[in-house]
């Protein structure tokens, strides 16, 4: 893989591709630690530190998608999840809007224009985020129990939370115009390839503390340990992202004058992943919801606020059990509305396609769905079980590896984006004639 990286670097075209991505990385990482006008660093720092120790999760998620710059409250501190947002909803809302579902179809012009409105509602979203965090870190919400949390923001006039929030919103916009860049100029998709910077980003400092809080062997069991799961982790990842369900394909042979077109086999594949990471960041945002509301009530004293931080907390057996039914329910929901059986048969039928063995029209979308059913329950179930990994981790090791980096969605997106990229450099090397990543 290094020797196919050096052979990258020799060619020109590349060579500046590869570059440049890594140029647009900088400058992301560079902002992420850039703080926000009108905010107390110090201050910020020290509650960072209490809140590392006292394994605050309340914004694990959205920190994560930072890399780490939501808690700092730097001018990239909502990162790339209010574009990742915007893109779920718009994919929502594509089978519910005719328009939208008819701009789908007309190709590239189309998906341009859906584009353009994921990025207002991506600004939209920023606006919404940034005035929620900037509230929740002026109210001291946003690290509870540190002593100096209400002094986060010492100047708390309108005019310099405004500027706290455009601030948020302009970085926002930044990090989706980087992404776009890399797509177009770099390697690799741009907003996949920010999002795997920002989560890997956690990994050093995360690993650290597992050993800095080990008992054993002053913590390089523990340390040693971590790592082996995170090899067995990626290797289970990677043999479940690649496996796939190869459907046979057929298209009859058609005289069209005196040429004869058709007559290939093909296949359509459906992975035994469908829904890819979207049921776990589903399942995670709906179960912060509960302690978001917590929170910001600040009322501990009532039933439903006592039941809720006895049991909806990560490590519960509740919590785990909720989470992992909605892994799985998410996993069918996701993959019921971006995969359409009876749009798939109806294109194969237009164009002369069929499985060999079913009529087409109906009986082909019935039997594609039925295919796509059977396949998506040992998908969802290893979701499942992915995503539960910290918290048997945390359970075995008792508290010491609170910081756990090897989670199911940190894992999941690495190693697809990794995979990604990996296949698309390949493909410009064997244009080349080199050696590709995968052989």
């Amino acid at each position: 893989m290094l020797t196919a990286f050096a052979r990258a670097f020799k060619t020109p075209d590349l060579r500046k591709k590869l570059l440049f991505t890594f140029g647009i990385i900088v400058l992301y990482r560079l902002g992420a630690h850039i703080p926000v006008p009108g905010v107390d660093y110090e201050n910020v720092q020290q509650c960072v530190k209490q809140a590392q120790q006292g394994n605050n999760n309340l914004l694990g998620l959205m920190d994560m998608f930072s890399g780490g710059a939501l808690l700092q409250i730097t001018i990239f501190a909502l990162g790339i999840m209010p574009y990742i947002t915007a893109s779920i909803i718009l994919q929502l809302l594509t089978v519910v809007i005719p328009r939208l579902e008819a701009l789908k179809k007309e190709g590239q012009s189309g998906q341009a224009k859906i584009t353009q409105y994921t990025r207002y509602l991506t600004v939209a979203l920023a606006i919404l985020q940034g005035t929620g965090l900037v509230a929740t870190a002026k109210s001291g919400a946003l690290f509870t129990g540190c002593s100096v949390a209400s002094q986060i923001v010492p100047d708390q006039s309108i005019f310099t939370i405004v500027v706290m929030v455009i601030t948020m919103t302009a970085g926002t916009a930044l990090v989706m115009w980087l992404g776009e860049l890399i797509t177009d100029r770099g390697v690799g998709n741009g907003m996949s390839i920010l999002m795997f910077i920002s989560i890997a980003a956690g990994f050093p400092g995360s690993l650290w503390a597992i050993k800095e809080s080990g008992k054993l062997a002053k913590g390089w069991i523990e340390f040693g340990t971590v790592i082996l799961i995170g090899f067995v982790m990626v290797a289970l990842v990677v043999f479940v992202e690649q496996a796939q369900r190869r459907i046979p394909v057929q298209y009859a042979k058609r005289m069209i004058g005196r040429r004869s077109y058709g007559g290939t086999s093909t296949y359509i594949p459906l992975k035994v992943n469908q829904a890819g990471v979207i049921p776990v960041i589903f399942a995670s945002s709906l179960l912060y919801i509960p302690i978001l509301i917590v929170q910001f009530a600040g009322n501990s004293t009532s039933g439903w606020s006592a039941w809720i931080q006895q049991h909806l907390v990560d490590g519960k057996p509740i919590h785990t059990v909720i989470y992992f039914f909605l892994i799985v329910f998410f996993a069918f929901f996701y993959v019921a509305i971006s995969f359409n059986p009876e749009e798939v048969a109806d294109n194969m039928k237009k164009y002369g396609g069929f499985i060999p063995g079913i009529r087409a029209g109906r009986p082909t979308a019935e039997y594609l769905s039925y295919v796509l059913n059977r396949i998506t329950w040992p998908g969802s179930l290893y979701l499942g079980l992915i995503a539960l990994v910290p918290t048997m981790a945390l359970a075995g090791f008792g508290g010491a590896n609170a910081n756990f980096p090897f989670g199911g969605t940190s894992i999941l997106i690495i190693v697809g984006v990794g995979l990604e990229t990996v296949k698309q450099i390949e493909s410009q090397l064997q244009q080349r004639n080199y050696e590709g990543f995968l052989r």
